[in-house]
């Protein structure tokens, strides 16, 4: 990637995206799900990439090019729809940001061994200076890519030091031992579902980078973003297949905290705490941001008031987790529920590709209209059978 796409808001949508995949959720799936299914996790990260792919770039591109938010977008495409997609994507995402406020909270907790509340207290405060200065959109894109690179780094290094059978990993990728389709549906789900695919793509409209002259431009954010969510579930997959691989049992409580600590004893645990928080901050702005960003066009106050709105829906989030506690549960569906939201979503989203007058001179390429509605089908089918499970 060059300096000037590191350096902009095209790279801030891809980390902010990113990185609001990359929440305490995502961290305890992978371990979780690497301990089940062994190597053969490789091939659901590959087919979850490959439907992350075709659910992103439909949903980057058509939001783009109509230059509307895409509750805007869908309610032009089918009355009412959305309002119904408003409000699944903001319940949800508030249900998120307690699970991302925890996450902080126990982050901090293992990295100063202060109390959870304590931690989540401090977090909270973090990302409400956030969205308390002028150039929010600046500050978001250089808090996402710079937690975004800590969080690679250090998690890259602690797979160095599990030792993982890579090529038993890459072996499994293409020849797996078996397929749990509802792995599957939390992992897509827990990437791109619910508000998560639509965070970059909100940023680049307040950015102003919008209309099909920027469409390649958008393009590659979007490819960026799932690139940047897929290496860091690729190295951590590998981190803790290592640890596995090892005959260590990873637990139920806490698993990514035995993988860092099995692999770089003190230290990673110390690490862990790092890489954990800074998921969950990254995961708590862009939950916020995005989520928000579905009622911003339903009033003029909302859009006026914009950013306070945001850190009520962040004060509001951190009220519920200490008052509730810890929502375990709440981490471990969560990328199942947002794979519920998914087909839905998409599906909507696509129905626009056949709206001249939503999308002017631009035509949506069938191939990618193809994928797309691949991916809802399947993703569709998925839901279906994960209800039943």
């Amino acid at each position: 990637m060059k300096k000037n796409f590191l350096s902009g808001p095209l790279a801030g949508a891809a980390f902010l995206m990113a990185t609001s995949a990359i929440g305490p959720g995502f961290i305890t799936q992978t371990t979780t799900f690497t301990e089940r299914l062994k190597g053969s996790f490789g091939f659901v990260i590959l087919i979850s990439i490959l439907l992350d792919m075709g659910a992103q770039l439909n949903i980057w591109r058509l939001v783009g090019a109509s230059k509307l938010y895409a509750q805007d977008l869908a309610n032009r495409v089918f009355p009412g729809a959305g309002y119904i997609l408003s409000g699944m994507i903001f319940l949800g995402g508030l249900a998120f940001n307690i699970g991302n406020i925890a996450g902080a909270g126990l982050g901090l907790q293992v990295l100063t061994g202060c109390s959870v509340a304590t931690g989540a207290i401090l977090s909270t405060g973090i990302a409400v200076i956030i969205f308390s200065v002028k150039e929010v959109g600046r500050a978001l894109d250089i808090f996402t890519k710079v937690l975004g690179f800590v969080m690679i780094g250090l998690t890259l290094w602690v797979a160095f030091e599990s030792h993982p059978p890579v090529a038993e990993a890459v072996v499994k990728s293409f020849f797996p031992d078996r397929i749990d389709e509802l792995v599957i549906l939390t992992i897509v789900g827990g990437t791109v579902g619910g508000y998560i695919s639509f965070a970059g793509v909100h940023r680049l409209l307040e950015a102003g980078i919008s209309g099909e002259e920027n469409i390649n431009r958008i393009s590659k954010s979007s490819v960026s973003a799932i690139l940047i969510a897929s290496v860091m579930r690729t190295i951590l997959f590998l981190a803790a297949l290592g640890i596995v691989w090892q005959g260590i049992s990873l637990g139920h409580q806490n698993p990514a905290a035995v993988v860092f600590e099995s692999a770089a004893g003190v230290v990673g645990y110390r690490i862990f705490g790092l890489v954990l928080w800074s998921a969950a901050i990254t995961s708590v702005v862009g939950s916020a941001f995005t989520s928000v960003s579905f009622i911003r066009s339903s009033h003029k106050k909302i859009e006026k008031y914009f950013q306070p709105i945001i850190i009520g829906f962040i004060l509001f989030s951190a009220v519920i987790f200490l008052i509730v506690g810890e929502p375990v549960k709440l981490l471990i569906a969560a990328g199942a529920i947002n794979g519920l939201i998914l087909p839905f979503s998409l599906a909507i989203i696509l129905l626009a590709s056949f709206r001249s007058d939503l999308l002017g001179s631009y035509k949506h390429p069938r191939w990618l209209i193809a994928i797309g509605a691949i991916v809802v089908i399947i993703m569709g089918y998925m839901a279906v059978r994960g209800l039943s499970f």
